[in-house]
């Protein structure tokens, strides 16, 4: 059985197992990693052998972590990283290649519809009646979208937003405050199973799950990197930011707003956040607009999201799809029970 991960901005690490008995009986690994001295390959290879089939990532992380000596250096990957490649050889783990991904790209959606649909999403992953999913969003209108524990009161003035028609809503996943417009913003979720970030830790997840779009930024000519704990920039600034959310079920919902062309000086007005968070967002001045990926392209809106499917679909394959009428009603109940309720909203007064 052979498993193998690519560490994000890291080497490939890979392992081939025999087992027996239910435990690994010999274990061999390879990969482009660097490892210093030889002799640690050994006793990593060693440290696995006698483990069970059924250990969690952490535990065989933690077994090659007590067979490596203080002199022994690896670079470009961590006993964290054998780990996942031993699951994903016990067919523990599932890679990218493992699934059916489909694209969801519609009509725009007011803003509580929308923190609806990524929980229904989620929802029918767990329950085995969706795959994994790929949705781009399209707004209706403005709105602020706060963190799942942030306070109402610190992140929103109510009367700027009331002024420049923003609503104000609450997703289920943690983070900070984003600001978005129809038109000048990209924002895109990942529902995918929990196999596919097993034995991660959320940074590392996050890192692993933002990997495709910096490629795709990449290929659009920016120079963008991921920056710990969700960020995602270049050197002209922060271009995206991240949140994700892991249910009960096994599903795990990822999703990123990213700046077309936003006005600076109306997200100031709205959100309580002082000039110095602004700074690392693409620009110096309330004044300019946060304009990363115009500025940085010089492409359209439209193209770009273009660009980001194709380079998804060319990595990974993509089916299309649609929500069903099943989705939308359950997304309904979501905005009347949950979204639009005032106790999810002021949750966090």
């Amino acid at each position: 059985m052979r498993g193998e991960y690519k560490t994000p901005g890291g080497k490939l690490v890979a392992v081939d197992l025999d087992t027996a008995d239910g435990r690994v009986a010999q274990a061999r690994l390879a990969g482009d990693f660097f490892l210093e001295p030889d002799g640690a390959l050994g006793r990593i290879e060693a440290a696995l052998a006698g483990a069970s089939t059924d250990d969690p990532a952490q535990t065989l992380a933690d077994r090659v972590a007590r067979a490596l000596e203080p002199t022994d250096t690896l670079v470009g990957f961590d006993p964290l990283a054998v780990a996942i490649a031993v699951r994903r050889a016990l067919g523990k783990s599932s890679t990218w290649a493992d699934h059916t991904f489909t694209l969801i790209q519609e009509q725009p959606r007011d803003p509580y519809t929308q923190m609806a649909l990524d929980q229904v999403y989620a929802e029918e992953l767990g329950s085995g009646r969706r795959g994994p999913t790929l949705r781009i969003w399209e707004w209706a209108s403005n709105a602020v979208i706060i963190g799942s524990y942030q306070s109402w009161s610190n992140e929103v003035d109510e009367a700027a937003a009331a002024r420049h028609a923003v609503t104000v809503v609450r997703r289920v996943s943690g983070g900070g405050a984003m600001f978005v417009e129809p038109g000048n913003t990209i924002t895109y979720s990942l529902v995918v199973p929990e196999s596919l970030v097993d034995g991660m830790s959320f940074v590392d997840s996050y890192a692993f799950l933002d990997a495709w779009c910096v490629g795709a930024l990449r290929s659009l000519g920016i120079d963008a990197s991921y920056l710990p704990i969700n960020d995602i920039a270049s050197p002209a600034g922060k271009i995206a930011g991240a949140a994700q959310k892991r249910f009960a079920d096994g599903a795990v919902l990822h999703h990123v707003t990213m700046a077309y062309d936003i006005d600076a000086a109306k997200m100031l007005e709205v959100l309580r956040i002082g000039r110095e968070k602004l700074s690392d967002k693409g620009t110096k001045s309330a004044a300019k607009r946060v304009d990363p990926l115009r500025s940085q392209t010089g492409l359209s809106r439209a193209a770009i999201v273009e660009a980001f499917v194709g380079h998804f679909e060319s990595l990974y394959g993509l089916d299309r799809s649609e929500p069903t009428e099943v989705e939308l009603a359950r997304a309904a109940e979501l905005v009347r029970t949950k979204f639009a309720n005032p106790e999810w909203l002021r949750r966090v007064p």
